[in-house]
């Protein structure tokens, strides 16, 4: 498989290169500022599939050089708008596009355990905590906020209440989310469910940015041979 590592010069996109070439992958072309290609637009050889690790902000150029290109994108970057989602959801009727805020396949059993103890659990009240290193930009970070959504189509009433600062009880339909931010956190993310009488909690904890790596692969070999669409995590391990 020939890919195009979009951000390939930040931490994940140096890990995805050098994993890739460990697993036999070849990299096409590294596009950064500091990589092969300043832009995507740059490079015009031969790929299957681009990753991106960059940001949010690149979601149009990347969109609109995948769909040009008819070639499959996987997005592994956090924090798009309103209207970038708008792009990347078009571009899925053209391409096959496969997205996530978190390419961990712990995380992905996460939210299906998640959403299944919801429906059966009843009327539960339920918290959420994620913590990530200091540097992060988003808040909350993706995966909480991909989690929170997955417990809502089990429970369409309940509210996402992040961060949590209002004197008063605790409302019954509410899903509290809470930040932290600290040194060199790779990524936890726990999950409560309490009706009083017994408690259940989930909890994933990220030792190594590896195995986002790993799982953005996994993924892309998967990705390069579905037709047009729009696809995550939940697509891949069922």
């Amino acid at each position: 498989m020939k890919i195009i590592i979009n951000g390939a010069g930040g931490k994940m996109g140096h890990m995805l290169a050098d994993m890739a070439r460990e697993e036999g992958e070849v990299i096409a072309a590294g596009v950064d500022v500091v990589g092969d290609y300043m832009r995507l637009e740059d490079f015009n050889g031969e790929a299957d599939c681009v990753i991106d690790f960059s940001n949010h902000k690149a979601a149009p150029e990347l969109v609109s050089y995948c769909v040009k290109r008819n070639l499959p994108v996987l997005i592994a970057s956090t924090g798009h708008t309103t209207e970038e989602l708008k792009l990347i959801h078009d571009a899925a009727e053209k391409i096959p596009v496969f997205m996530s805020p978190n390419m961990s396949v712990g995380v992905a059993l996460l939210a299906d355990l998640a959403e299944r103890i919801t429906r059966i659990f009843g009327d539960c009240d339920i918290e959420m905590i994620e913590a990530h290193h200091n540097q992060k930009l988003d808040v909350p970070s993706g995966t909480a906020l991909m989690l929170a959504n997955r417990i809502q189509e089990a429970r369409p009433d309940m509210k996402q209440n992040v961060g949590r600062h209002e004197n008063g009880k605790r409302p019954a339909n509410e899903i509290g989310i809470h930040s932290l931010r600290y040194g060199t956190e790779v990524g936890t993310h726990e999950i409560i469910f309490s009706n009083g009488l017994e408690t259940i909690t989930l909890k994933h904890d990220a030792k190594n940015r590896a195995l986002f790596a790993k799982g953005a692969l996994s993924a892309a070999r998967w990705l390069v041979k579905q037709s047009k669409g729009f696809y995550n995590m939940r697509d891949l391990i069922s």
